[in-house]
């Protein structure tokens, strides 16, 4: 059975497929354990940390990220990788782990950059002014 899920965070969009394996994490192609940096590696290999051992070494996972930096790639192949990993399994207990974890392992993160404004260097900030 193949599973196909997708994640995101800002503007980064991962898409995870999970069928039946031999415990393969690939990344773009790539073994996940060359990611780096490390933390970003850890934190896309949470949901593993929290699934059973059985389930880590009898799924492949494969994933595809596109935009964003690599903070917001892991975060969206992170939740990408457990939406699979449940959808696979059909687990409510699996689910319940995730969820009492990090509700963004299961949830996308909706929060987006504000845009810039004229008259001002950022998004709020204004130009200073001085009169004398």
């Amino acid at each position: 059975m193949v599973t196909n899920t997708s994640g995101k965070k800002k503007t980064a969009i991962a898409r995870a497929t999970v069928r039946e394996g031999q415990g393969r994490v690939r990344l773009d192609g790539k073994p996940v354990e060359l990611v780096e940096p490390e933390l970003a590696r850890l934190k896309m290999l949470e949901p593993f940390r929290i699934a059973p051992d059985e389930l880590r070494e009898s799924v492949d996972v494969d994933i595809t990220v596109q935009g964003g930096g690599f903070s917001g790639q892991a975060d969206a192949a992170r939740t990408a990788i457990a939406r699979g990993l449940v959808e696979h399994t059909n687990d409510a207990e699996l689910r319940d782990a995730f969820m009492t974890f990090d509700r963004s392992l299961l949830v996308n993160d909706v929060r987006q950059s504000e845009s810039k404004k004229w008259g001002g260097p950022g998004a709020r900030a204004r130009y200073q002014k001085s009169y004398r």
